[in-house]
């Protein structure tokens, strides 16, 4: 008895106009148990007894409800309830309580959308970071790397922005899934672990899975994946190709650096982030695909391994590097 007291206080308040952010989430929850229907229709009978028992009896008693709820409106517009375009003098409450409903639910929805807050983490170069997002999913960024994420995650979906490289340790959750943007492709998962290479300034992008399945959506074209599976993606041919690799994902994050059919540009590209060097190439094509795996080497190493295998040749001065051809 004492909580449906309570509630109709609370309900009152609210149609007074008379209410807290903390009141409002309160009608929300109330609003959902089904043991407080009861409550409103009582609530709606006794506002409809209270005004039938005031109807205007003179000009002037009649003038002065019409001015009433002309401010009741004007009010309503204010704050941008749209749900109200008439009122008579008789079902102003009665369709107030109506609203209730419409207007407590639509208020606390954009009371959350405002307090969520997008943050923002991102790497330099020959830097990595360790990222716990607010669902538990844990994120690996790889050098100058970048993403945004939400606070909390709301709605039907947990979505993220990324540029550049991550490893994802995503927890599970089947009623809303994980979502990956990069501006190229998205990653759409349940809970899965795999990693995420979409550098703009590359030629190549991947996806690549170490346990359970994911969706990437292309523009004009969707697959999935499992666990030791890998996608290529050319951005300037659009084509390509999927294979399966049983190796380790990701292991730039112990320092090592793998190449597989990789053009020297971005062989080159992904030096100068891991490294924090510049490479520059002299004149001349250079269209040479990189392959080799190189374990926790050093720059010097792995130029060297680049020139044995290709026939690239490098100078070396400070943190600056030509690559040239003989």
């Amino acid at each position: 008895m004492k909580n449906t007291e309570n509630n109709k206080k609370l309900y009152r308040r609210y149609l007074d106009d008379l209410y807290t952010t903390e009141d409002a989430r309160q009608l929300l929850n109330s609003l959902h148990d089904p043991d407080n229907h009861e409550t409103l229709n009582e609530l709606s009978s006794d506002v409809w007894e209270e005004a039938a028992t005031q109807q205007p009896h003179t000009d002037l008693e009649r003038e002065h409800y019409k001015r009433e709820a002309r401010q009741l409106l004007k009010r309503i517009e204010h704050k941008k309830r749209t749900w109200l375009r008439r009122i008579a003098v008789a079902t102003v409450s009665t369709a107030a309580i109506v609203c209730l409903v419409l207007g407590g639910i639509h208020y606390l929805e954009h009371l959350n959308e405002r307090q969520i807050i997008y943050l923002e983490a991102s790497t330099s170069y020959g830097e990595r970071k360790q990222i716990l997002l607010p669902d538990g999913t844990q994120l690996t960024l790889n050098s100058c790397s970048h993403v945004r994420y939400p606070n909390s995650f709301t709605g039907e979906e947990r979505k993220i922005v990324l540029e550049g490289e991550g490893y994802f340790q995503v927890h599970r959750n089947e009623k809303q899934p994980f979502i990956v943007s990069t501006g190229r492709f998205n990653v759409r998962v349940l809970g899965t672990c795999f990693d995420i290479k979409s550098y703009s300034s590359d030629e190549i992008v991947s996806v690549e899975v170490e346990s359970g399945k994911v969706q990437v959506d292309l523009p004009e074209a969707m697959m999935r994946l499992k666990g030791k599976e890998q996608v290529l993606f050319n951005t300037i041919s659009g084509e390509y190709s999927k294979r399966r690799e049983d190796r380790p994902v990701a292991i730039w994050k112990k320092g090592g650096l793998r190449f597989n059919s990789t053009p020297i540009r971005d062989v080159a590209k992904e030096l100068e982030r891991m490294y924090n060097c510049r490479i520059t190439f002299a004149d001349g094509k250079f269209n040479n695909l990189i392959s080799g795996e190189h374990d926790n080497k050093s720059l010097e190493a792995v130029l060297q391994s680049i020139e044995y295998t290709s026939g690239i040749r490098y100078k070396k001065e400070g943190n600056r590097i030509l690559l040239y051809k003989q």
